[in-house]
This record gives structure tokens, sequence and C-alpha cells, in this order.
């Protein structure tokens, strides 16, 4: 247990010589389970080990699709030729 500005957090200690040794298990746990870790040497800390912030969720749809579709052509003339339109006959 580790405690921080007043804060108890759970936290995992782990001696510098084995995070060496298993380095990237170590790094793959911390992201799977989300918890921090400390790196001590001779029982005193010298790393904290985080997971990563997670990705923030864009709750604004507006724009979303921007810069996915391309114009061509000019897009201020009817499609096709008024004549062949039989709404208009």
């Amino acid at each position: 247990m580790v405690t921080d500005h007043g804060i108890n957090e759970n936290m995992d200690t782990l001696p510098i010589s084995k995070f060496k040794a298993t380095c990237l298990a170590t790094l793959e746990r911390v992201r799977r389970t989300g918890r921090r870790l400390r790196v001590t040497r001779f029982g005193k800390p010298i790393a904290d080990i985080v997971p990563p912030a997670l990705a923030a969720a864009s709750d604004n749809w507006l724009g979303a699709m921007d810069g996915t579709a391309e114009i061509t052509g000019d897009i201020t003339v009817p499609s096709s030729e008024l004549a062949s339109w039989n709404a208009l006959r």
C-alpha cells in the first residue's frame, strides 16, 4: 500500500532487478489490469508505471466525417438535364 499526499492507493511494488527481467510482461499486466506499479531499488521508489489514459470519446458528431469526401465537378448545377425528370412532365 502506497500513501501519496494523504491518498491511500493500492499499488504493486517490484524490485528493479525483477522488473528488468520481466519488463514486457509487467508492462502488459499494467495495461491489462489498470493497476499502477512502483519500481523500487533497495526498497526506495524510483519509478511509477501507470496505465495509459483512455482515449476521450467525442460527444460531438457534427464534423465527424470532415475530410472523408471529395467533391468532383460543379455542385451548383443540376446533376442531369431537367427535361429527363419525370416529375417535371
